[in-house]
């Protein structure tokens, strides 16, 4: 960090917004500092808290590297800064938590979506379209980080500080983001880059069903049938199927939404079955249950566990 102390400035409610700027972030009263929010909901997200670590992420994205005036390079700013912001909240709440703030930037890019008048653009050429790089952008970055390893991506944010912090003309673009992510990335999880960064992709993943069987040593067994799907879209909402070799998540959730079991698979087929093994009695279960895949309809990926009568 380039200065001694950050400043949060409130601001009367004229506008609602905050911003920053060197070492200062205007932040407006109506944006957080009135703000009523519920630690104990499961779907309250504590914004000012959120708002607050993407603006002072920009201290870095934005500030000490700044990208080239070309398509894409507000990934260099945005997207890194919304996944730093989803990274402290990982460190603030718990992993286990973070199904609100990635259902969050899901569905405000979901939104997105439906309400674009021109043309939709991948991630890498996208033209300051705020869907895209901030809510895609973030869901892009936080998924490589939970595939790849947070030291990982974390190397690789560093490599690009060192190379172009602080630094004048010629500026990067987003291409010194996605090659040094490709780079680090293993053959068998290459199809990241490419479906994140450079093309439109869409998976249609649903369960079916869940059914829990109680073991001898008190465990639950949990049979979850799914179907999973990807599509490729164009700018304009035109698709085409994709053959799938993608790692996806499974899991079960107990009654109060905690996770009880996560396992990832390689997944190549639209029909799956999977079962996986919880220490407590399971309530929910499904395919991709955090939502860090962007799912076109992430309200069926998760059903009811069913406990069959012999």
């Amino acid at each position: 960090y380039q200065f001694n102390e950050l400043r949060i400035v409130e601001f009367p409610r004229y506008a609602s917004y905050a911003q920053a700027f060197p070492g200062t972030i205007p932040l407006s009263e109506s944006m957080g500092f009135i703000a009523r929010i519920d630690d104990d909901s499961p779907k309250d997200i504590d914004y000012p808290f959120y708002v607050s670590a993407h603006e002072a992420a920009h201290q870095w994205w934005g500030h000490q590297l700044v990208g080239a005036n070309t398509r894409g390079s507000t990934a260099l700013s945005e997207s890194l800064s919304e996944y730093t912001a989803l990274m402290v909240m990982k460190r603030a709440v718990g992993g286990q938590k973070m199904r609100r703030f990635l259902r969050y930037n899901l569905d405000a890019y979901l939104m997105g979506r439906v309400t674009e008048r021109r043309k939709e653009l991948p991630l890498a050429q996208n033209e300051n379209q705020d869907y895209v790089h901030y809510r895609k952008g973030s869901l892009a970055l936080y998924l490589l980080a939970d595939l790849l390893g947070e030291d990982v991506v974390n190397k690789v944010l560093s490599s690009l500080l060192q190379e172009h912090g602080f630094k004048g003309p010629p500026y990067p673009t987003v291409l010194a983001l996605v090659e040094r992510l490709r780079a680090v990335t293993p053959p068998d999880k290459a199809y990241l880059i490419d479906d994140l960064f450079e093309h439109i992709v869409l998976y249609e993943n649903r369960a079916d069903s869940a059914t829990m069987r109680q073991r001898p040593d008190g465990k639950y067994e949990v049979t979850i049938k799914a179907h999973a799907g990807k599509v490729r879209a164009g700018g304009l909402g035109d698709e085409k199927p994709v053959a799938l070799k993608d790692y996806i998540e499974f899991g079960v959730d107990d009654r109060n939404g905690n996770p009880l079991a996560r396992e990832r698979r390689l997944v190549d087929g639209a029909s799956q079955t999977v079962t996986l093994v919880a220490g407590a009695r399971p309530a929910r279960a499904g395919i991709d249950p955090d939502n860090k895949l962007i799912d076109r309809k992430p309200t069926d990926n998760m059903v009811p566990v069913d406990n069959p009568r012999n």
